[in-house]
C-alpha cells in the first residue's frame, strides 16, 4: 500500500496543481465525455493513458477481454457490463464507443485453452460469451485472430442494445474497434474485412 501512498502524494505534489482547474470544473459541471471506451482489465493496458486522455474526456468499463455481452435485461445475474453501457450511452449521450482488445490477452487465452483451474468461479463462464468469436476464427487459431475477432464480436453485441442500434442509425454515436500490442506499442483498427494500422 505505501507505493499507493506515494504515488498519490506525488499526485498532489506535481499534478494536482496543475490540473486543480480542471478538476474543480468536473467537480462543479459534471462529466460530459465524447467517448466510451470499453477495455480489458490487463493493467498492461490504459486506456487513458493509450490514447493520451486527460480526466473527463473518457468514460472507461475495463473487464476481462473487453468483452460486451449481448442484450438480455430479462436475464438472470448481475449485469455490470450492461449498466456502464446503458449509463455512457443513454445517460452521459456519448458520441463515441470504442471497443479496445489487445495483444497477449490472457481474457481470450482462457476462451481458447480454458480458465485457470483458479479462475473457474466467473472468468470461465464470463468468457463464454466470446465463443462465437472462437468459432468464426477457424479450426486452429491464432490468439491475434481470436483478439480481433472478439472485438468484432463485442461491437456487433453492443448493436443489439436496441438504444445503440437507433443511436447509431440516427447518427448520433459511432462504434469502432482497435487493438492495442503491448510489445510494439501500435494500435491497429479492427474492421469487418480485417485489420489496419493506425496512423
Amino acid at each position: 500500500m505505501d507505493d499507493l501512498i506515494e504515488g498519490y502524494k506525488k499526485f498532489r505534489a506535481e499534478i494536482w496543481p496543475a490540473e486543480r482547474a480542471r478538476y474543480e470544473a468536473l467537480a462543479h459541471w459534471g462529466q460530459s465525455p465524447e467517448t466510451m471506451v470499453m477495455a480489458c482489465s490487463d493493467s498492461r493496458v490504459d486506456p487513458q493513458t493509450i490514447f493520451g486522455a486527460v480526466p473527463g474526456e473518457l468514460f472507461v468499463l475495463r473487464n476481462v477481454a473487453a468483452i460486451a455481452p449481448p442484450y438480455q435485461p430479462d436475464s438472470p445475474g448481475y449485469h455490470g457490463a450492461s449498466a456502464a453501457i446503458e449509463f455512457g450511452v443513454r445517460v452521459l449521450k456519448v458520441s463515441r464507443l470504442v471497443v479496445m482488445g489487445h495483444a497477449q490477452c490472457g481474457g481470450v487465452r482462457a476462451l481458447v485453452y480454458g480458465a485457470p483451474p483458479q479462475a473457474r468461479d466467473f472468468v470461465a463462464s464470463w468468457v463464454e460469451i466470446g465463443k462465437p468469436a472462437l468459432e468464426a476464427s477457424g479450426p486452429t487459431p491464432s490468439l491475434d485472430v481470436v483478439e480481433a475477432s472478439v472485438v468484432r464480436l463485442s461491437m456487433a453485441n453492443l448493436m443489439t442494445f436496441p438504444w445503440i442500434a437507433e443511436a447509431v442509425a440516427a447518427g448520433r454515436l459511432s462504434i469502432e474497434g482497435f487493438i492495442f500490442d503491448i510489445h510494439t506499442g501500435v494500435l491497429t483498427r479492427v474492421t469487418a474485412e480485417g485489420v489496419e494500422p493506425v496512423g
